[in-house]
């Protein structure tokens, strides 16, 4: 992010660090999925392990709205 010129140069450096079904099914077992956000669907992560049930992004992304309210409140006050 931040770097798109250099996209096509990237992607297939950064291919191999995808997270797909292929790399969780690889560790043997049953992690929890916790995205880095934003996430680039099919570029950084597939739909299916950001869909899937393991993952905790919706939880993730509540949790980071509530921290930014409580450092909007703080600033403001």
């Amino acid at each position: 992010m931040g770097q798109e010129r250099e996209t096509n140069e990237r992607m297939p450096v950064l291919a191999p660090f995808q997270l797909n079904e292929g790399i969780v099914a690889a560790t043997g077992k049953d992690p929890w999925i916790i995205p880095y956000l934003p996430s680039h669907r099919e570029i950084e992560i597939m739909s299916a392990v950001l869909d899937s049930p393991k993952s905790i992004v919706f939880d993730q992304a509540e949790n980071r709205l509530h921290t930014e309210k409580a450092l909007l409140v703080l600033l403001v006050r």
